[in-house]
């Protein structure tokens, strides 16, 4: 069996539902999958198989269900660690000016809306984790919008469901190049722009 995987330690918020477990070696195998969950999800969409996460993180597959009984579970989990990094940008972002605080947090959403299939899957569900996770996701674009719009760079008739649909849509197209793909979220981003 392969080693597992150096992970970096997870830490998820109370409210998710999902618990690491308090052993060392535990918390080190719950990363790990974490981990491999998140890239074989980012290469397959969530219907990746169960088996090559476990052997990616170097674990058994019994393991992979005692830490992630279902397969939903899982991918919640994946979605809610993801989320809670979009979360940290917007604190991030508060840092910056209004519009440029609140278009590095834009890009950041499209870079991860475009590599994690997982969260474009997660948007579509109606678990509570799901909608905790989207609710907590709103809340940290919502206060950037709103201080862009007050510092008058975005339009008055915006709301951040809008912002997170536009850039979502856009995001989960396939583009032939990496040049067409900025071109394309540029135009998306300056349509929020005041006019």
């Amino acid at each position: 069996m392969p080693t597992p995987r150096v992970a970096e330690p997870v830490e998820l918020p109370e409210w998710t539902g999902v618990v690491r477990p308090q052993r060392a070696d535990a918390r080190r195998n719950f990363d790990a999958l974490l981990v491999a969950a998140r890239d074989e999800f980012a290469r397959h969409g969530t219907g990746a198989s169960l088996e090559e996460i476990a052997r990616s993180a170097g674990v058994g597959i019994g393991t992979l269900y005692r830490n992630f009984p279902t397969r939903d579970a899982l991918v919640e989990a994946v979605y809610v660690a993801e989320v809670e990094q979009l979360i940290s940008a917007g604190e991030q972002a508060l840092e910056l000016e209004a519009w440029p605080g609140f278009e590095t947090w834009l890009h950041r959403f499209v870079d991860y809306i475009g590599t994690k299939h997982v969260l474009i899957d997660g948007l579509n569900r109606e678990s509570p984790v799901m909608l905790s996770c989207r609710h907590a996701m709103y809340g940290a674009g919502d206060p950037l919008l709103r201080r862009a719009q007050a510092a008058g760079a975005v339009r008055d008739d915006v709301v951040i469901d809008d912002v997170v649909r536009l850039l979502s849509g856009v995001a989960a197209v396939a583009y032939p190049d990496e040049e067409s793909r900025e071109r394309v979220v540029a135009l998306a981003i300056d349509g929020l722009r005041r006019r």
